[in-house]
């Protein structure tokens, strides 16, 4: 028998059971799995990044681009794909590309070349797009109204719980050598099989002619400043945080000789700040302060913690930072994403979504194009002070916009 709906602790199980009848409970899990894989793209390499750095002797300006190169792919491949998925069918779409997901991915521990590991690693984010592409557009058929908020919040802690994880095992397996790292992407073998056992696609006459009747509302769509100041918070946001998963291993091992273990640490501690915050407190705060206000609190709080990263050389004060920095875009992401589908119609939501996703890969790409130079030429403590103003100022930003 269910949980009643009086008990506080079973509202968010039945909300889940509602979206997702008993009979298709574990769509939910396969699909959030399927999700998870494309938030740990980057974060496998991360901590064992200064250890390839190192023995690989790669140029301190394009090495950044080992844990962001597949955002680029992924920004411009995931419309393409999901295009794809809605002629084709998202599970002919997402299956394929969990199979190319881990075939890239293990690759990248074999290539010692830097030009040929980048290409393998776009060629991974391409993968990761057609997952993302296809997952959302399989949750994006699955709820909608009042649901559909809850869902995202779930999926949103999930995937950033994912994040926590991903590091700390990460920097655990490359703790003895850093090619161990990439066999984690193998994952994706044994979720495709059970992708391709577990799900079943019912396509309507809708979805199969969606593609010749949406293009005009999606322009008009995307054509909204309110849409297109929401993709820019997003970019820039990912940005910041991949400035900390990028950069702040890298200053962790120069400044206390910090391993893949430790960064791996502070980097899940990073995460645990953002699910904690996602699935617990950036709705209320949404409620209370209004969704604007809320995300550029987020801003703000990364600019403070990101702004003091020079300064920490001891855990007892890194960790409790890593935390604070993670409560920040844990306030932004679920409100972001919660105010498109509030502006988008259900026609075109899923589309939206997508490239919404696009544009958070799109800010991880950028962040080492803009802070490798830096590093290069002024050294670490420089990149967290512009990462630190970047902030600031997209902070200021949001709330300038308010007073329009």
């Amino acid at each position: 028998m269910l949980p009643t709906d009086s008990a506080p602790t079973s509202q968010p199980l039945n909300s889940i059971r509602r979206v997702f009848p008993r009979r298709r409970s574990y769509v939910f899990p396969i699909l959030l799995a399927a999700g998870c894989l494309t938030t740990m793209t980057g974060g496998v390499v991360s901590p064992v990044l200064p250890e390839m750095v190192q023995q690989l002797q790669f140029d301190p300006r394009w090495a950044g681009m080992l844990v962001s190169i597949h955002a680029l792919a992924t920004a411009v491949f995931t419309p393409v794909m999901g295009i794809l998925a809605d002629r084709l069918g998202k599970l002919r779409v997402m299956i394929p590309s969990l199979l190319l997901y881990s075939l890239f991915g293990i690759l990248g521990a074999f290539v010692p070349s830097l030009g040929l590991l980048l290409v393998i690693r776009a060629l991974l984010g391409v993968s990761s797009g057609g997952i993302a592409a296809a997952s959302i557009g399989l949750l994006g058929n699955l709820y909608e109204g009042e649901e559909r908020s809850r869902v995202l919040g779930y999926a949103t802690s999930a995937m950033t719980t994912a994040s926590i994880i991903v590091p700390l095992v990460g920097g655990w397996v490359g703790q003895t050598n850093w090619q161990y790292a990439f066999y984690l992407y193998g994952l994706g073998i044994p979720l495709a099989v059970i992708a391709s056992v577990g799900l079943r696609e019912t396509r309507s006459r809708q979805s199969s002619t969606i593609l010749g009747n949406q293009s005009t509302p999606l322009v008009k769509t995307l054509k909204q400043a309110s849409i297109i100041e929401v993709y820019i918070l997003l970019a820039m946001a990912a940005m910041i945080v991949f400035a900390v998963v990028i950069y702040t291993p890298l200053y962790l091992k120069q400044a206390i000789g910090a391993g893949p273990e430790l960064n791996g640490l502070v980097l899940a501690v990073r995460g645990m700040g953002a699910a904690i915050v996602s699935a617990v407190l950036a709705t209320r705060l949404a409620k209370l302060l209004g969704p604007r206000q809320a995300i550029a609190l987020g801003f703000g709080l990364m600019a403070v913690t990101v702004g003091t990263i020079p300064f920490l050389h001891h855990i007892e004060i890194i960790l409790p930072t890593a935390v604070l920095f993670g409560s920040g875009f844990g306030m932004i992401t679920p409100n972001a994403y919660g105010r498109l589908a509030n502006l988008s119609s259900a026609e075109v939501r899923a589309s939206v979504l997508a490239i919404g996703t696009g544009f958070n890969s799109l800010g991880q790409f950028i962040s080492p194009l803009i802070l490798g130079p830096i590093w290069k030429y002024a050294g670490l403590p420089m990149v967290f002070y512009a990462t630190a103003a970047i902030a600031l100022s997209t902070a200021l930003f949001t709330l300038c916009r308010k007073a329009q």
